[in-house]
């Protein structure tokens, strides 16, 4: 089973830009995306995505936030939101559950400049963290990909001295994803390429960014650890445009 996640920042923009030909040409069991910026209703899909069951969670902000699971194999249940209010209204969290695993898609909020959201963004990471626990103690192992906004090592962004305490990696942020990693999951991207530098999922469009591969890996599939097994490969497809992140894939047994 193929599983792919992205961060389209905007559907419709991505529409545009050859979303679809790049799903036909992958043929993903589970497309997940993050920062859709729309409401279904406004997004026409091409017949070419026919295939698809599409599940939606549209913030209450127009143009803002939202993520979506297109999938072909046909959920068990999906449920919106993690069940607080104060983190349901951005659309950020969608959870389909499968015979075999629970998955979740996130677009985690980021701590903007100056950190002036951190304290948000530390309640965020503990509930998700506490979202993700509470499914899996159901007896299913949990399958999470998304957006988290943090490089998680200096390893995982192209110039981590100068970017230390900025959004996404402060050293609160990164405490937070140690945290979540530690409570029984595994980030899949590692597991498979420990050592692998420069390999990214988010550019900025300044300066070039992207064609000088000054990035940062922020886009993620984490497993619950009994499940690691099951993860044949993962991978990051940074050659697939669109957006300002790039697809990242995991294949499982």
């Amino acid at each position: 089973m193929k599983l792919i996640c992205w961060n389209v920042n905007g559907i419709r923009a991505a529409l545009k830009k050859g979303f679809a030909d790049f799903v036909s040409a992958e043929q993903p069991d589970i497309l997940c995306l993050q920062e859709t910026k729309a409401r279904p209703e406004q997004v026409e899909l091409p017949l070419e995505l026919g295939a698809y069951q599409t599940y939606w969670n549209s913030a209450e902000k127009p143009g803002y936030s939202g993520t979506a699971i297109f999938t072909k194999v046909p959920p068990l249940q999906v449920t919106n939101g993690m069940g607080i209010d104060e983190h349901d209204s951005e659309g950020r969290v969608i959870t389909a559950e499968f015979p075999d695993f629970q998955l979740v898609t996130v677009y985690t909020p980021n701590a903007q400049d100056g950190l002036r959201r951190l304290d948000y963004r530390m309640a965020w990471d503990d509930a998700f963290r506490a979202y993700l626990l509470h499914l899996e103690s159901q007896g299913k192992p949990v399958v999470f990909c998304g957006d988290l906004n943090v490089a998680h090592h200096e390893i995982d962004l192209a110039r981590p001295k100068e970017n230390r305490m900025s959004p996404g990696f402060s050293d609160q942020e990164r405490a937070k994803l140690t945290e979540l990693l530690d409570a029984g999951f595994i980030d899949t991207f590692r597991h498979h390429h420990p050592g692998t530098t420069e390999a990214y999922s988010w550019w900025s469009y300044r300066a070039g960014a992207r064609q000088r591969n000054v990035g940062w890996r922020i886009d993620y599939f984490g497993v619950s650890k009994p499940y690691i097994d099951a993860v044949q490969s993962a991978s990051i497809l940074p050659e697939v445009h669109g957006s300002d992140h790039c697809p990242v894939a995991i294949s499982l047994a």
